[in-house]
């Protein structure tokens, strides 16, 4: 049975680490309160915007002869290039938050290699970084800090350098990566093509009977350019938020299972404790007895 000191010494750890984790877990919970708020604003931002396009790119489409021949809009079947973008944390201790992101990516990466397509890997985040880096998987560029706290003007400047590629037709696709929030117990994880914009969806009868927008047709061109931009931009932007939320969430959770753990383990320990205490109060016992037994 172990020295009672050795199992002191594991409680006393054990119980620090607890101390630790449950410290984690009440900060985790305090920034997602102000991430989720903030998730939840810019997802209704987001899906507005998306509405927005959808409907202008829509008329334009059905009123147009021949629709959209705008870049944006037209998919390349048998893609060159393609910008695959993850966000991952910069920090660990947040579950399978980080490996996730990771997975999806690498799914990418080899369905895009079996087609022969070349990819840039750009990524966001010092963990999904610092693991392409020791595979020694090429990117293009990183950024780190960018993911934990997102700042629209830098998220702008990142993506620029895609959207512009993909207007001069240095690519022909671009995907976001990214581990998003759900709810306070879920993430969900979002492999979303930003570029070429999907017009599949578009019906032509809804968007003539239902749209209250009039577009000048000369000024159709530069209208989508600009909300294009605007679209890929904030998807970049909310991409960011919504990640950021989501870690906060799996981390809230790794720390309540770790505290929990450390909790139990304490309890297993001080039984331990109490068992050895028990066997060598009895064994001094013994000895007294057999000693006094031995001088009668």
């Amino acid at each position: 049975m172990a020295n009672l000191k050795d199992i002191q010494r594991q409680i006393k750890s054990v119980s620090n680490t607890q101390k630790t984790t449950r410290a984690m877990k009440l900060v985790s919970t305090a920034k997602l309160r102000r991430a989720e708020e903030l998730a939840k604003r810019s997802r209704l931002y987001a899906q507005k915007m998306n509405q927005v396009l959808a409907e202008i790119a829509g008329r334009i489409k059905c009123s147009k002869v021949g629709g959209l021949d705008n870049r944006c809009f037209t998919k390349v079947e048998n893609p060159k290039m393609v910008d695959i973008v993850f966000v991952t944390a910069d920090k660990g201790l947040c579950g399978g938050f980080n490996i996730q992101t990771i997975k999806a990516v690498n799914k990418l990466l080899k369905e895009y290699k079996a087609k022969d397509v070349k990819v840039r890997l750009r990524g966001i985040g010092k963990k999904g970084i610092e693991f392409f880096n020791y595979n020694e998987v090429e990117m293009l560029d990183s950024v780190v800090g960018l993911s934990s706290k997102p700042n629209k003007e830098k998220s702008d400047d990142f993506i620029l350098t895609s959207i512009a590629d993909y207007k001069d037709g240095k690519i022909d696709a671009l995907h976001i990566v990214y581990n998003g929030y759900k709810n306070m117990i879920t993430q969900e994880l979002h492999v979303n093509t930003i570029l070429p914009v999907d017009t599949e969806a578009f019906d032509c009868d809804k968007v003539q009977s239902t749209s209250m927008l009039e577009i000048e047709a000369e000024d159709e061109e530069q209208m989508l350019d600009s909300l294009v931009e605007k679209y890929i931009n904030y998807n970049m932007y909310y991409s960011l938020i919504d990640s950021v939320a989501a870690e906060h969430s799996a981390r809230m959770q790794a720390m309540d299972t770790a505290t929990n753990n450390a909790k139990e383990m304490v309890k297993n320990l001080n039984v331990e404790f109490n068992k050895a205490r028990q066997a060598a109060i009895t064994t001094e016992l013994i000895e007294i007895i057999s000693g006094v037994e031995s001088m009668k």
